[in-house]
């Protein structure tokens, strides 16, 4: 859930000399006590009535799991020594096109405990950016299948063995979430147009599904967060998959994806807002008319292209400014992340002068 956050001292004079207390958002874990609160009277108003053991199981949260050793954050959920050698020369060779962030974006590559530090990735924490990783401890990958289907006609399902023989590379992406942090991260994959060409699509399909993978015994927040309607699913116009910046990571800084990156693969589409790339996905389907996405089902205020653009803000902010990840530096954002060459001839009515702030519950592009 999404509360706008109130912040009285907007409406003081910048001299009234009064001092306010801070309004940041409840601390996950007094948040969860007052829930067990509320549950705990609802239950004694219930009496003894045949309906409280029911209400009680209704209302009870699962517990957060034991969080891993620490040691264990930065740890790849596999091992593929076949690409992911011990040896520098054996790793993905560096696609020297995307060595670097784009000009209009600048910055240093994020530190990596930075980018496995704050992951947004609701089947563990549902609700906001944090610590994925603590809660991801139970989640396996091996051994893992990803069905292609729909309107193809080289329907297949792929397994890790199939994945890592695709011909990798290593391109250095800027990442631009939603909320507006941003981070530049070397993704290791290949081409996602290279999984496409060879499941063949008919003529009839114009966009591409992507399914996120639903293990509820292992992913405590979609028990935890059950009014959501699981699992995770994404799209992207057929034409977009097929532009050579979409691509299929398997890998970040040089080694296999780290179960909160989405182990062990996961969507890279650099123009498009994060939750465009989809995580351990399972399923990728073929269709012709454009789907919903997961945030339009809820509803929410995500649209179905999610490009990167300062030009239209959120309901509850402005997208004109991102912050990096790792020092909360500001900077402007650009228009498609800045991947506008490989990009803006896909989207000729992308809007480049500022528009008016969506009302909350209005959908964007």
């Amino acid at each position: 859930m999404w509360i706008r956050k109130y912040d009285p001292a907007r409406y003081l004079p910048s001299d009234s000399g009064i001092a306010l207390p801070s309004l940041e958002a409840t601390p996950r874990e007094v948040y969860m006590d007052r829930r067990k609160f509320v549950a705990a009277a609802a239950v004694g108003i219930a009496g003894a009535s045949p309906l409280a053991a029911q209400f009680r199981q209704r209302q009870q949260v699962p517990a957060p799991p034991p969080a891993p050793p620490i040691e264990d954050k930065l740890k790849p959920a596999l091992e593929r020594p076949d690409v992911y050698g011990a040896e520098l020369s054996a790793r993905p060779r560096r696609n020297t096109k995307f060595a670097g962030p784009p000009e209009s974006v600048g910055g240093d590559l994020t530190p990596r405990e930075a980018a496995g530090s704050h992951n947004n990735f609701y089947e563990f924490l549902p609700g906001r950016g944090g610590p994925v990783w603590k809660f991801a401890g139970k989640f396996t990958v091996e051994p893992w299948k990803v069905e292609v289907t729909g309107l193809c006609d080289n329907p297949m399902t792929l397994d890790l063995d199939d994945i890592f023989g695709f011909e990798h590379e290593e391109r250095l992406y800027h990442f631009r979430c939603v909320e507006r942090w941003a981070m530049n991260v070397p993704w290791s994959g290949f081409p996602l147009s290279k999984l496409i060409e060879k499941a063949k699509p008919k003529s009839s399909a114009k966009h591409v599904r992507f399914f996120t993978a639903l293990k509820r015994d292992e992913m405590p927040g979609v028990r935890e967060a059950h009014w959501y309607q699981w699992p995770y699913f994404e799209a992207l116009r057929l034409d977009e998959a097929m532009n050579e910046l979409a691509f299929v990571a398997t890998g970040i800084y040089g080694e296999p994806l780290v179960k909160q990156h989405g182990a062990p693969l996961r969507l890279a589409v650099p123009w498009k807002y994060g939750y465009k790339s989809a995580k351990s996905i399972v399923k990728i389907e073929f269709v012709a008319e454009e789907p919903k996405i997961f945030w339009q089902i809820q509803p929410h205020e995500y649209g179905y292209l999610s490009n990167v653009n300062p030009n239209i803000p959120h309901p509850r902010w402005s997208q004109a400014t991102s912050h990096w990840l790792h020092n909360s530096q500001p900077f402007e954002t650009p228009i498609f992340n800045g991947y506008g060459e490989y990009v803006a001839k896909l989207y000729p009515d992308e809007p480049t002068t500022m528009q008016r702030a969506l009302r909350t519950g209005q959908v964007a592009r």
